[in-house]
């Protein structure tokens, strides 16, 4: 089933442009941030892993999710009152090489009246034409484009001369992460929730099982042989309690990072959830401070701008640039 024409509106009306039949591309406020003060502000992928903020290719493949979280930014259909249906994705997703290479086409028009912005530095304005950061995590679960896809299209962004490709999801097609045969450069796995009830409760998944698919993507963090993260997402009120859940996940999976984050109040977050389920940094830092006591992690970097905490059992981030 296409996309409905009511669902494309409200992308396009918040900034998305669409490529393809299913892609997506939009410029990450970071890269307009960092572009407009040369530099000097940066959002904490930069700060943690060195992923410079004005060279990255912030895309989607296929904008369905097989979760509806209540701080997701995102529009669902539901949210409009479409009755599309958005699993299983449908069998024409597009090709992995010609839509890698819409997106690329599509990102360097839209930054391409960057250049006129004051005080921007034309060689920096030209680094970010030519991104060499790669994430198809803007919108929707970039797993179901399925394995075979999602490593084509890993392997064609190397390529191209991509140095990096993170790879966020939200773990309900283990599957998909069990057969990739071109892994990411680091892979993340969101749980915004320390057990079965509260996963429910604030991620609303469509899958029966999808703690169970959570949990077994979860403990394939090992059988990568690249950095790995364990994003949890804090919505003041709704998922900040029980460390001692969270702590469980995080030594069931061992990841290299676990990146403790606040739900931010951004887009359709503020239609289902009040503006005070944002936690503010201090209350992210103080869950942090406990899930470090329980787990034997520590915490090695922050940033107050994005309200995050980075813990891990390393002294310092790897940098991958």
């Amino acid at each position: 089933m296409p996309l409905p024409k009511e669902l494309i509106e409200v992308y396009k009306k918040q900034g998305y442009h669409f490529v393809g039949k299913y892609g997506l591309v939009k410029p990450c406020r970071w890269l307009k941030i960092s572009l407009k003060t040369r530099g000097e502000r940066f959002c904490y992928k930069q700060k943690f892993y060195g992923v410079p903020s004005h060279r990255c290719l912030q895309a989607s493949v296929y904008p369905g999710c097989s979760q509806r979280c209540l701080y997701c930014w995102r529009t669902s259909a539901e949210d409009i009152g479409s009755s599309w249906k958005e699993i299983p994705p449908p069998p024409d997703l597009d090709e992995p090489e010609e839509l890698l290479d819409l997106m690329i086409e599509e990102h360097r028009r839209i930054v391409s009246g960057y250049k006129g912005w004051p005080n921007v530095d034309v060689e920096m304005w030209e680094e970010t034409r030519n991104p060499v950061h790669f994430t198809p995590s803007l919108v929707g679960e970039p797993t179901l484009y399925g394995a075979e896809r999602l490593s084509r299209l890993f392997r064609y962004a190397f390529r191209k001369g991509f140095k990096t490709v993170f790879l966020v999801t939200n773990g309900t097609y283990p599957e998909v992460l069990e057969n990739l045969d071109t892994p990411p450069s680091q892979l993340y796995i969101s749980v915004s929730a320390p057990d079965e009830k509260t996963y429910k409760k604030v991620c609303r998944p469509r899958l029966s099982d999808g703690w169970q698919r959570v949990m077994q993507s979860v403990e394939l963090f090992n059988s990568f042989n690249i950095p790995t993260v364990l994003r949890l997402t804090m919505v003041k009120g709704y998922n900040m309690h029980n460390p001692e859940g969270y702590a469980k996940i995080i030594l069931k999976g061992e990841p290299t990072y676990v990146e403790v984050k606040a739900a931010m109040a951004l887009g359709y977050f503020r239609k289902r959830l009040p503006i005070e389920a944002m936690p503010r940094h201090e209350e992210v830092r103080k869950f942090a401070v406990k899930l470090a006591e329980l787990t034997g992690y520590n915490i090695i970097d922050e940033s107050l701008h994005s309200r995050v905490v980075l813990l891990s059992k390393l002294k310092s981030p790897i940098r991958l640039y």
